[in-house]
C-alpha cells in the first residue's frame, strides 16, 4: 500500500480539498476491494434520519424471512465516505455470514459535526428495529459493526441502546476510533506521510469536533464511558501499523474487564484501512472471513 501511494505521487488526502478527498477516498477503496460479489437482494432506499431523508442500502443474501441482521456503519473519520463507500464489505458480509446487512449514509463532517452522524446512525438502529417486519429482519438478532470512524459510531450506538433498552447482539468493531486526541504509542510511532497518520487523526477530528471540550463526550470518546458493562458481545479487530491501534485494543480490554465477551485479534503486518482491500490483501480477506464468522456465531445461535 505504501509503495503504491508513492509510486503514485498520491498527496495525503488531508492536503486535498475536501471534494478531491472524498473522490479519491472512494477510488482508492474500488481499487484495493476487487469485483463486488453479487448478492440476492440489493435495494436502495431512504430512512427519516433527525434532519431529514437519508440513503440507506440493504443487503439480502438470501429469500429467507427474517433473518438476522447486521447494521454497519461506513468510515472515513466522519468526512468521507457514504453508502458506496462499505459496499464490497457489506456484499462479503451478508453473503458469509447469512445476515441482512443495512448499511445507512449518515451526514458528513465538517458541513454537519458532531452530534450529526451519532444522532443518525442511532436513529437508523431504531428505524430497523421499527421496521423489522417490513424489512425481513429479525429484531431480537440485530448487531452493529463498523471500520474507522464507522467503529467509533457502531460503538457509540452500542452504548446508547444499552442505555435506552434496545437489544443488541454483538457489535463487529474494527480499528475504531474510541478516544479523541488519544496520547498513544501507536498514534506516535505510525508518522509515514504515505498512510495513514497522526496528520490524518488530526484533521479527521477537526472536521469533526469543532469543540475539542466535546470530546470527553462518550458519545466521541467511548473509551470514556464510565461504564461499559451490559454491553453486546465483540470483535474488535486491529491492525499493527494504525494509528488508531492501542485506543482500539484499550476499548476491547475495558470492556473485557467490565464483563463483556470479547475477541480481539490483531492483525500484524497491515495497516488502517486493510479491512476494505480484500481484492489485493489475502488478510483483508482473512479478516473478512473471521467477521463473517463471528456474526454466523453470535447471530444464528
Amino acid at each position: 500500500m505504501r509503495a503504491e501511494r508513492m509510486a503514485r505521487g498520491a498527496t495525503p488526502l488531508y492536503e486535498m480539498t475536501l471534494a478531491q478527498a472524498r473522490a479519491a477516498d472512494l477510488a482508492d477503496i474500488r481499487a484495493a476491494g476487487g469485483d463486488p460479489e453479487p448478492v440476492f437482494e440489493v435495494t436502495d432506499a431512504t430512512f427519516p434520519g433527525p434532519a431529514g431523508e437519508l440513503p440507506v442500502r440493504l443487503y439480502r443474501p438470501s429469500a429467507d424471512r427474517p433473518l438476522p441482521t447486521l447494521v454497519y456503519f461506513f468510515g472515513g473519520g466522519w468526512t468521507l465516505g457514504g453508502i458506496d463507500t462499505s459496499d464490497g464489505v457489506c456484499r462479503a458480509l451478508a453473503n458469509a455470514a447469512g445476515c441482512l446487512v443495512v448499511t445507512p449514509g449518515y451526514r458528513l463532517a465538517p458541513e454537519h459535526p458532531f452530534p450529526a452522524a451519532t444522532d443518525d446512525c442511532l436513529t437508523a438502529l431504531g428505524w430497523v428495529a421499527e421496521n423489522a417486519d417490513a424489512l425481513g429482519a429479525d429484531p431480537a438478532r440485530v448487531a452493529v459493526g463498523g471500520d474507522s470512524a464507522g467503529g467509533n459510531l457502531a460503538a457509540v450506538v452500542a452504548l446508547q441502546a444499552r442505555d435506552r433498552g434496545l437489544p443488541l447482539a454483538a457489535q463487529l468493531l474494527v480499528y475504531p476510533n474510541t478516544c479523541y486526541r488519544a496520547d498513544t504509542e501507536s498514534l506516535r510511532d505510525n508518522d509515514d506521510r504515505w498512510m495513514f497518520n497522526h496528520h490524518s487523526v488530526d484533521w479527521y477530528w477537526r472536521n469533526y469536533l469543532p469543540d475539542p471540550e466535546a470530546g470527553r463526550d462518550p458519545r466521541v470518546s467511548p473509551l470514556l464511558a464510565p461504564d461499559l458493562s451490559g454491553l453486546p458481545p465483540a470483535l474488535v479487530i486491529t491492525a499493527e501499523y494504525d494509528p488508531l491501534r492501542d485506543e482500539g485494543e484499550r476499548y476491547a480490554e475495558r470492556m473485557r474487564a467490565a464483563g463483556v465477551a470479547v475477541e480481539l485479534t490483531r492483525y500484524d503486518g497491515m495497516a488502517h484501512g486493510f479491512f476494505t482491500m480484500s481484492g489485493s490483501l489475502a488478510d483483508a480477506r482473512r479478516a473478512l472471513d473471521q467477521a463473517a464468522r463471528y456474526l454466523r456465531e453470535t447471530l444464528w445461535r
